[in-house]
């Protein structure tokens, strides 16, 4: 995989609400291509594993019983310039500061609950897509 793709997750409060269609249909608008894509449900571990980079961070513990509540969906998706371009459809992570339009603006409840994670960089999208997708899952 080269550096067009770009890492997403739909976070369990978008999941719950009935907004992961919406949300699917914003991202094929902008011309984002699904190339992998699969709900789950993380335990209590994996999100400790996938959000270790924050351990330290205040909001660490919240963050890893959010993202452990429910179902989510993880993607891979494709676009020329993939990360740039899909952080700037999700819009700012505190939905007061997003950008009108954009997913987080129209669907995030709070800096936590904001709707969608995206990767911030090339290296984040790879280490991510690593840990959900095998290659065989990889298109």
């Amino acid at each position: 995989m080269n550096g067009n793709f770009t890492f997403s997750i739909i976070k369990p409060n978008a999941v719950r609400t009935g907004k992961t269609g919406p949300i699917l249909a914003m991202i094929n608008e902008a011309g984002f291509e699904i190339s992998a894509m699969k709900m789950l449900r993380m335990t209590r571990e994996q999100a400790e594993n996938f959000y270790e980079v924050h351990r330290e961070r205040p909001f660490y513990d919240s963050l890893v019983e959010f993202m452990s509540s429910g179902p989510v969906y993880v993607m891979i998706l494709r676009h020329d310039n993939a990360v740039e371009e899909f952080r700037k459809l999700i819009g700012a992570t505190d939905p007061a500061k997003a950008e009108p339009g954009t997913i987080r603006k129209i669907y995030a409840v709070s800096v936590q609950m904001n709707a969608i994670h995206g990767s911030d960089s090339d290296e984040n999208a790879r280490r991510e897509s690593d840990f959900f997708f095998s290659e065989i899952e990889r298109f």
